[in-house]
């Protein structure tokens, strides 16, 4: 380990060590815990005594954080800040429910949640709580009914003023109240109200019932709130001298009962403990796993003027504590703020020391390690100087061998031109002959059709090599762009009456002069009205629409044709790429090109196009001559005709001299040809040549071929490998993979030449593989080797009794012939069995089976079980020991004489002669 390596660890385990002193941290436990209460019964003392007693009981657990919500007498309310306090995630629940009912839903859901629950004073509806803690009510009544006896020697009126009805304390309270004075029999309640543990309220009721209150000798109000409001309305009725009130709850300080006793306004009060205290140690028994009572039921006695002094000295005595403790605890928590701002800094101070040491040793080791770096760094600027002066040598290589592959592509192209040029003089030359062209009319239309075509590829390519690399220069003329585009259109206009397209430019200046090189612009409209005839069909419109701002041209080719989807419009203007519409190929330059050529007349092409709707390629040229600098000659004209230049690009569009009515009219051949094919001069060609021997099914896109082949179920399949739709590769592996069609020989034609992509073709399951351009001698004798092998196959399969053995060379041609030959060998006994019981069980239609039995067997499926029976009946007359009408009927024959007559048109004999012919 190196020096900086220990010296990090050690400062790293100095710190750590400094930062875990005891103190640094508060590890009190109850820290952990978060306590929420919800409070929302009795008057606004008693739950001022409550919360009192809890934080009294919270300061011996410093840390702790309490979360305090009052519903003000809501059960709604309630409801809503429970809800608040589980989402804020508290560890226990305390609460005071205002009613059993509303809230034992909430109080439920926070217990299955894993939430412990204190419930206090009242219960709910549901024993789903942790713990309980209050005074018994029902004892509490009960004492203040005895009391009452004691008060009213046994004998007097009473009327009760009852809590809100329907809680539990009220009804608790009424009940224990009742059962202690029924045992004395001169003690009656002459009147209940409700006082809903209200002031306010009790005084109400109580004024609604004035004559019984003279009769009355005692009140009991069911707490101290409602008896002071009592002792009001009896001191209002000047009735206060002869009346006893006794309340409940006896709650100490200002306003309690308490003092209410000791004041003379309440005979008495029984205490009714508010249970805050004993919650809290309650809780903490259970977040800290300790036991605990389910049940806390809190102690109650009467205070009366006998010990009212008692019970508030005692109090005040607690008050006077809790007011030390509180003082005792901010003390601490300034001594703790103290300590920790003390840690701080020392900690502050530590960590500097340890960084200054660390500092050092690093700036010891960097001085070290940057000795070693600079003489590193010199021997690789060095390395590196020798590698540059390599890099600039090998630029300077490459780019000398990239200009002489660029000299030899530029060469090469022109060098086509010559071998073009005298094989189109001589072509034409021929076309002139009246007698050649009889004979010949139609291949040298081809050749003739064909050399034009490559003319203009290699045209392309050369455009394209000038601009791209050579940076050409244009030569500028000022002429009128409307009149030249009319004479190119005008070269077009012959092809275009064959299918009844419109042609025609649409200009409101019949003159718009502009600057442009003659012999590049024509390229640009040659490419477009070409690319436009292409993709339009019959009866379509292609317009030029030439128009002018101030300072700007704008030229618009506009066609009504198949249009392209928006993912091929983005991509027209790459070098070599073509839409997948299968209605024309190139070489992907065309459109690059033109884009190419518009630029260096500091113009714009673009695109817009809807499938199925048409396109329209916009132009925008300058109107000025901005083309006024070093790199532009403003002379030139245009070195040859516009004819002479569109002959390149009409070629295309030329009709080869269709098939004579008697080649349509031929008798059918015997075996049959598919041919796939999108280029449509090749597809005429092949299926011409073909057709002298052969019956011909043609297909230009690989969707129609696939059909085409499980309808016409043809014995050989010719398919390029690139086509719209479908490619022949895919062709190859659908057919081979399907039972109906798996027989059928498959050579596929390509311009795909690379070792790899043939291997792929082969392992398409096709059984030939030929590279374009390929020899048509060759094509012929393969088509005739594969036939000649399947009619091979045939006559072997025909003539073989045996089906254990076929050497077929397809799995699922085996797999066919030994599924169909099952079939009829099981029902050879079955006279009723007949061609579609075989469809039936092989799942296949009746013209799909004959054309795959004619196939692979040569003969019809009628002739197949016929041939089947008779073998069998010959080895059963030779081998076995039945009689001649048992074997017609083990055979599937339907009588003896019809069984011999069938017999001996093939073997030429009877059964019963061919049976004594047999040595015994």
């Amino acid at each position: 380990m190196t020096f900086i390596g220990k010296l990090r660890i050690a400062v790293l385990l100095s710190v750590l060590s400094f930062l875990a002193l005891p103190g640094c941290k508060n590890t009190d436990k109850a820290s952990q815990y978060t306590i929420g209460f919800s409070q929302c019964i009795g008057s606004d003392l008693w739950r001022r005594n409550m919360l009192d007693e809890m934080k009294m009981e919270l300061s011996l657990h410093p840390g702790a954080n309490f979360v305090y919500a009052d519903a003000d007498g809501s059960s709604k309310k309630q409801v809503e800040q429970v809800t608040a306090m589980l989402n804020e995630g508290i560890d226990l629940l305390v609460i005071s429910p205002n009613e059993a009912q509303p809230l034992t839903g909430i109080v439920e859901q926070a217990y299955n949640k894993g939430i412990p629950v204190i419930v206090i004073d009242r219960k709910t509806a549901s024993a789903q709580y942790t713990a309980y803690v209050g005074a018994d009510n029902y004892q509490v009544g009960k004492l203040a009914g005895e009391y009452m006896h004691t008060i009213l020697k046994g004998k007097g009126n009473v009327i009760e003023v009852m809590g809100l009805p329907g809680s539990s304390p009220a009804i608790e309270r009424q009940r224990g109240f009742y059962d202690a004075i029924k045992h004395y029999k001169d003690i009656h309640i002459t009147k209940q109200v409700y006082g809903d543990w209200l002031k306010e309220n009790a005084e109400r009721q109580l004024m609604q019932i004035q004559p019984e209150l003279k009769d009355a000798d005692a009140l009991f109000a069911h707490n101290d709130v409602m008896a002071l409001g009592s002792r009001e309305v009896l001191n209002k009725l000047k009735l206060s001298k002869n009346i006893k009130v006794l309340g409940i709850d006896a709650l100490p300080g200002t306003g309690g009962g308490l003092q209410m006793v000791s004041a003379g306004t309440l005979n008495a009060s029984v205490v009714y403990p508010t249970g805050g205290k004993e919650a809290i140690m309650t809780a903490f028994r259970i977040l800290n796993k300790e036991s605990f009572s389910r049940e806390t039921i809190l102690q109650s006695l009467v205070i009366d003027s006998t010990n009212v002094e008692l019970m508030k000295l005692q109090w005040g005595k607690i008050s006077s504590q809790q007011k030390d403790i509180e003082r005792q605890q901010a003390l601490l928590a300034e001594q703790r703020e103290i300590y920790n701002n003390q840690q701080l800094v020392l900690n502050i101070i530590v960590i500097t020391l340890v960084l200054a040491i660390v500092f050092g040793g690093l700036a010891f080791y960097s001085l070290t390690e940057n000795r070693k770096t600079n003489k590193s760094l010199e021997a690789k600027n060095n390395e590196i100087l020798l590698q540059r002066n390599q890099l600039i040598d090998m630029s300077a290589r490459a780019e000398a061998a990239t200009e002489a592959k660029l000299n030899f592509f530029t060469n090469i192209s022109h060098e086509f031109r010559t071998p073009l040029t005298l094989i189109l003089s001589p072509v034409e030359d021929l076309m002139r002959n009246e007698k050649l062209n009889t004979a010949a009319g139609k291949n040298l239309a081809l050749i003739h059709k064909n050399v034009f075509r490559l003319l203009r590829l290699v045209n392309q390519l050369i455009d394209y090599r000038k601009i791209e690399y050579d940076k050409q220069q244009i030569s500028v003329s000022r002429n009128n762009l409307v009149e030249f585009a009319r004479d190119i259109l005008d070269s077009f206009q012959h092809n275009a009456k064959k299918r009844n397209i419109s042609l025609s430019i649409a200009t409101n200046e019949p003159v718009i002069m502009a600057w442009y090189d003659v012999n590049l612009l024509d390229k640009v409209f040659f490419n477009l009205i070409s690319n436009a005839l292409k993709f339009s069909n019959e009866n379509g419109r292609i317009q030029l629409i030439f128009s002018r701002s101030e300072d700007m041209i704008h030229i618009a080719v506009q066609d009504n044709g198949i249009g392209m989807e928006a993912n091929e419009a983005e991509h027209v203007f790459e070098q070599f790429y073509q839409a997948d519409n299968g209605l024309a190929k190139g070489s992907g330059l065309g459109l690059a090109l033109a884009k190419e050529i518009i630029a260096l007349h500091l113009g714009t092409i673009s695109v817009t196009s809807k499938k199925w709707q048409g396109t329209t390629f916009s132009i925008t040229l300058p109107a000025d001559n901005k083309h006024a600098d070093t790199s532009v000659q403003k002379s030139g004209t245009n070195t040859s005709t516009v004819e002479e230049r569109a002959k390149v690009y009409t070629a295309d569009f030329e009709e080869l001299p269709a098939l004579s009515a008697s080649d349509a009219l031929n008798s059918p051949r015997e075996h049959s040809i598919l041919i796939i094919e999108d280029n449509t001069d090749l597809l005429n060609y092949l299926a011409e040549k073909l057709g002298n021997d052969y019956e011909i099914f043609i297909a230009d896109n690989g969707t129609q071929g696939l059909n085409d082949a499980f309808q016409n179920v043809p014995d050989l399949i010719i398919s390029d490998v690139v086509l719209p739709g479908i490619s022949g590769k895919a062709i190859a592996e659908t057919l081979k993979t399907d039972m109906r069609t798996s027989h059928i020989p498959i050579i596929l034609l390509t311009a795909q030449v690379s070792v790899e992509q043939q291997i792929d073709g082969i392992k398409s399951m096709a059984d030939a593989y030929m590279t374009k351009p390929f020899n048509y001698d060759h094509l012929l004798a393969t088509v005739k080797n594969l036939i000649r092998n399947r009619v091979i196959l045939k006559e072997h399969f025909t003539s073989d009794v045996s089906h254990g053995t076929m050497p077929v060379s397809k799995t699922l041609d085996k797999k066919f012939l030994n599924d169909f030959s099952g079939i009829v060998e099981q029902n050879l006994g079955n006279e009723n069995f007949n061609v579609d019981d075989i469809c039936k069980t092989l799942g296949i239609s009746r013209v799909q089976l004959y054309r795959k039995v004619k196939a692979l067997l040569g003969c019809s499926i009628t002739d197949y079980i016929l041939n089947r029976r008779l073998k069998k009946a010959k080895y059963l007359l030779i081998n076995e020991g039945h009689s001649i009408s048992e074997i017609t009927y083990m055979v599937g024959f339907s009588s003896p004489n019809y069984f011999s007559t069938v017999f001996k048109a093939k073997y030429s004999c009877t059964p019963s002669e061919f049976k004594k012919q047999q040595p015994s």
